[in-house]
């Protein structure tokens, strides 16, 4: 790279700025969405709710949040992911701030179900990963995936103790209020993401960009759904969501009705975030040199095994954090090599798009994690069913991306290409 190449380069098209932009977005979207279990005991104490109420606004969130996202990655894939960013921080931030009013089951499901869930799938990492195929060449794109996929662990590991020192110190309202408004930071944040190629990444981009195929939207996502592979990854991510989902919304309360303090089930939700920045990056190394369907079906296997071993052990505040820094190292870990697979299929022309639909499948999961964790738990008295619910999904998932090929897709007229 010479000295003129990067003067002639605008400061905000630099890839540095542009991963510190998309970093900083995925953090506070993904860092405010984990702070949502923490609010299951006040708000359900505010209201006299039972939890199946409560999950379902959630449940409802993570399925609007998969039904957009599709549709938000089309928009970006169009019109660019600046326009989708910033609407998406204004929706998210507001659905969040108005969970505070939201007194009746109704409004609880408005709120934080449906404005919240279309704020985060135009204003989360999704869009950010969509921006990062763009702007990176193909040598360096799973590890720009890691990357915005490890900062949206370090936004759990941050905002959840902040989260818990909000509720603590002025209520579990004016937290909510406090955690919306934060969403506005990420607008001017946004404008770094418009369309464009990071420098030093230009020409290897542009050559790939030059092979892909173009389509009207709808032919290409009729091509992608016909690939076998694409379905089999899709369906596996389902499971992600369904394990993710459920934790984060009742592994709080799971621990504190097991007697640990909710000071340190937050803790544990932190831990979660911290060492999933580092499972993250190192998912997103590994998808560059392994073979990307066995690297899923290890870390798959690998939830199963944690989560087994959580379960037949005694429930404490060390059992809780160590079971919480094994699936950190394995929590978001999926998002690299999957997000990676699909732009070894299809490209990076459609991948806001194309993504989108596999993170449908992820968030069909999250709805069921979060509402069958509620329904479980009012019929059962207990989580145990959920539990071992998700352990059988996992194994399942490992044994469903064993047959995914990690090539260019046939049928979408383009050559071979790693990711």
């Amino acid at each position: 790279m010479s000295l003129p190449d990067l003067k002639a380069t605008p400061i905000w098209r630099r890839a540095g700025v542009i991963v510190a932009a998309g970093c900083i977005i995925s953090a506070f979207s993904f860092g405010i969405r984990s702070t949502f279990g923490l609010f299951t005991l006040p708000i359900i104490e505010t209201y006299g709710w039972d939890r199946g109420t409560f999950a379902l606004a959630f449940a409802l969130q993570a399925l609007i949040w998969g039904a957009v996202q599709p549709i938000a990655g089309g928009f970006a894939d169009k019109f660019g992911t600046a326009r989708v960013l910033i609407a998406g921080s204004v929706i998210y931030g507001a659905g969040v701030a108005a969970m505070s009013i939201s007194d009746t089951p109704a409004l609880f499901l408005l709120s934080a179900g449906v404005v919240v869930g279309i704020g985060i799938a135009t204003g989360s990492f999704a869009i950010v990963m969509a921006a990062f195929s763009r702007s990176f060449g193909p040598e360096r794109r799973s590890w720009a995936f890691g990357i915005a996929t490890a900062a949206s662990s370090m936004g759990q590991f941050l905002f959840a103790p902040l989260g818990q020192a909000f509720i603590n110190a002025y209520g579990w309202q004016m937290a909510s209020i406090l955690l919306g408004a934060s969403m506005l930071i990420c607008i001017p944040l946004a404008l770094v993401l418009g369309e464009g190629i990071a420098q030093g990444d230009s020409p290897k981009a542009k050559a790939e960009a030059a092979t892909e195929t173009t389509l009207p939207l709808f032919a290409a996502l009729g091509r992608a759904v016909s690939y076998k592979s694409y379905v089999l990854l899709t369906t596996g991510y389902f499971v992600c969501g369904f394990q993710l989902a459920f934790l984060t919304t009742h592994l709080p309360p799971y621990l504190v009705e097991a007697g640990i303090d909710a000071t340190t089930a937050s803790t544990a939700l932190a831990m979660i975030g911290l060492f999933n920045v580092i499972g993250s990056y190192i998912a997103g190394i590994l998808a560059n040199r392994y073979h990307k369907p066995y690297l899923l079906a290890v870390i798959y296997a690998a939830r199963g095994v944690a989560a087994i071993a959580f379960l037949m052990a005694p429930v404490t505040a060390l059992s809780s954090i160590i079971f919480a820094i094994a699936m950190g190292l394995l929590w978001l870990s999926t998002v690299p090599p999957t997000a990676a697979l699909v732009s070894t299929m299809f490209g990076t022309r459609y991948m806001g798009m194309l993504y989108g639909v596999v993170f449908f499948s992820h968030q069909v999961g999250s709805f069921f994690g979060v509402w069958l964790g509620g329904v479980f738990y009012d019929w059962f008295g207990s989580y145990d069913a959920i539990w071992w619910t998700s352990v059988a999904l996992c194994f399942m998932a490992a044994l469903i991306n064993l047959p995914v090929r990690e090539a260019a897709a046939p049928n979408f007229g383009r050559a071979p290409a790693s990711a």
